[in-house]
């Protein structure tokens, strides 16, 4: 006991140095005791102080550390998940290419390693392969479309100049006229005309061998404001013809041509024509070859040798030779008047499957249509391609059920076979297309 008695403590309250102070609590961090406080000896180490702490060791293949600290380690378990390590300086991010490691090709020891696996870890930042720049390939795809739009814009024009181009044209306007209305109208002649017909044509076709040139089928179109109207005028009209007296109206085109049947139309109607198409038997065949065939309703069978018709009733695909026989054939009750009603139906529904989206994006059918048409009609000398497409797109508002179709009103025979026309109703009837308005049905004919 007397060993371990040190004496009082000196004036102060201060514990001499070297010594802890009373009660055995060792002096705290920054007491003037501390510097020389002993290090508590490790139980085993026989009451020796410890040794200081060695340097980390730099291991074999390992990254070299930076700062004086050791190689990057996994946080200790006890590390709550998320905590970030204490802040220090980043280091500028550099472009580092990475050695493939051994045996990482085909067959070798690395085959089936993960690329992110080989990624560094010491916070250094590698840059992979770069993404295509979709504007750069947004921007070619848009070029490569314009020229190909460009390219089928210069091959339509192109077929088209080659097409009008190929068109007959005749003096069917007269220069003279006196006749005016608003709207535009079109006169559409189909004459039995066997020009470009072999002897074997005209006998597949049941036209027979007649010379000249007479009109099968007269229809008048008028578009405008008020719509569009189809008139059959029948061919057996007894009307005044310019310097031939009076006669029927399809006389005009035998007498005098396209120029006399016009002018003996305008003086008849009032209206003045300003579009000119005519169609021969050939290109009528063409035609309806050309779109396929059309679909038409046959409300009764037709056998008629003259016009090589055989056809029985019911809805069906007509093909060029008996599309040409039914609208000639007159071997039904109400003749003539029966005959204009199926020249009107069967000719809207040609024009409107020619100007179809199915027919106009198929080249196979719209290159041999256009030259079907454009091979066998015949047009004024001042029309063009582009009124043709006009008298499409009016008998495409007939076909549509907008537009009217009608015969001029029969007023009862001038003798013979020959038709008087109705006056008071005609008058109504081309009256209100003179002025460009829908006619009343008053005046409608059969």
């Amino acid at each position: 006991m007397a060993g371990d008695f040190r004496g009082p403590p000196p004036a102060g309250g201060r514990p001499p140095q070297g010594e802890p102070p009373r009660g055995g609590r060792p002096a705290r961090p920054g007491s003037p005791g501390w510097t020389n406080q002993p290090r508590n000896p490790l139980p085993g180490h026989g009451g020796r102080p410890l040794p200081p702490p060695s340097p980390p060791q730099q291991q074999p293949g390992a990254p070299p550390s930076r700062g004086g600290r050791g190689p990057l380690r996994k946080p200790p378990l006890g590390r709550a998940a998320g905590a970030s390590p204490p802040t220090r300086a980043a280091a500028p991010a550099r472009l580092v290419v990475m050695p493939r490691p051994a045996g990482s090709g085909a067959g070798g020891a690395g085959a089936g390693v993960h690329p992110a696996s080989q990624a560094p870890r010491d916070g250094r930042v590698t840059r992979g392969p770069s993404m295509p720049d979709w504007r750069r390939v947004g921007r070619a795809t848009r070029g490569r479309w314009k020229a190909v739009l460009i390219l089928l814009l210069v091959a339509f024009v192109g077929f088209g100049v080659y097409l009008d181009q190929n068109m007959t044209r005749v003096q069917a306007l007269p220069a003279d006229s006196q006749a005016s209305s608003s709207g535009t109208n079109y006169l559409i002649v189909g004459s039995d005309s066997r020009e470009g017909l072999s002897a074997e044509d005209e006998e597949r076709l049941a036209t027979g061998d007649a010379a000249g040139q007479r009109t099968d089928t007269i229809m008048l179109l008028h578009t405008g404001s008020s719509g569009s109207v189809l008139v059959s005028i029948p061919r057996d009209s007894y009307l005044p013809i310019p310097g031939k007296g009076s006669n029927k109206v399809n006389a005009a085109f035998a007498l005098g041509g396209p120029e006399l049947l016009v002018e003996s139309v305008e003086g008849a109607t009032g209206l003045r024509i300003d579009h000119y198409v005519e169609v021969g038997f050939g290109g009528f065949v063409g035609a309806v070859d050309a779109v396929g065939g059309v679909d038409m309703c046959v409300p009764r069978a037709i056998d008629d040798p003259k016009a090589g018709l055989n056809i029985q009733a019911g809805c069906q695909e007509l093909d060029g030779t008996t599309a040409l026989g039914y609208v000639r054939t007159r071997a039904t009750p109400g003749s003539d008047f029966d005959r204009v009603k199926r020249q009107r139906e069967f000719l809207s529904a040609l024009l409107g499957k020619a100007t179809s989206p199915l027919t106009l994006i198929n080249p196979f059918r719209m290159v041999p249509l256009a030259s079907a048409v454009t091979g066998t009609i015949t047009v004024d000398d001042s029309d063009h391609i582009w009124n043709l497409a006009g008298l499409a797109w009016g008998m495409k508002g007939v076909s549509g059920g907008d537009g009217v179709q009608t015969t001029v009103p029969i007023g009862g025979s001038a003798g013979g076979s020959n038709l008087r026309w109705d006056r008071t109703r005609a008058q109504a009837l081309f009256g209100a297309l003179q002025n460009d308005q829908t006619p009343p049905e008053s005046s409608f004919g059969p």
